[in-house]
């Protein structure tokens, strides 16, 4: 007769709360965690599951992605919502006016955004400002954008392989 011993692979790998011991993340998953259980909105689930993220699965946003991600028809006035970095890009020559939300902001996009007549909130300030998350479209840099990613796939020499 057999025993049932073998539960290695019964545990839900998933990250219930941050890695990070920074208070101020600490405090916002406080919050975000509250508005998940306490509206019934998608959007404030999914800002807690990203502020549980690594580093590496929260990819800076350039402001020339932002740009055009904004651009789209129906997103006009709307908020972008990035939990990570936004950086600058040199190659934009105008900003347009954006409203927008995120945990960092480099200073030289900072400055850019409010010099355009934009607007910057924190995820706190957002909270506030649309607790249901209406208004906000939710943006993501390039999780495939890491230079690691150019060593996987194909061996390098293959025929087709991009691979270093």
């Amino acid at each position: 007769m057999g025993v049932d011993i073998r539960h290695n692979k019964d545990r839900k790998v998933r990250r219930k709360e941050p890695k990070s011991q920074d208070i101020y993340l600490r405090l916002l998953v406080k919050l975000y965690r509250f508005l998940a259980r306490r509206t019934n909105s998608t959007f404030n689930q999914v800002v807690l599951k990203r502020l549980f993220m690594s580093r590496t699965n929260r990819p800076p946003l350039s402001l020339s992605r932002m740009i055009r991600k904004m651009k789209l028809p129906g997103r006009e006035n709307k908020t972008a919502v990035v939990v990570g970095t936004i950086t600058d890009d040199v190659r934009v020559q105008e900003v347009p006016k954006l409203k927008v939300c995120a945990l960092r902001i480099t200073s030289r996009a900072r400055s850019r955004i409010l010099r355009a007549g934009g607007k910057i909130l924190t995820f706190d300030q957002l909270a506030l400002d649309s607790p249901k998350g209406c208004g906000t479209v939710l943006l993501s840099g390039p999780r495939k954008g890491r230079e690691v990613y150019r060593h996987f796939g194909k061996a390098p020499g293959t025929p087709h392989s991009h691979t270093k």
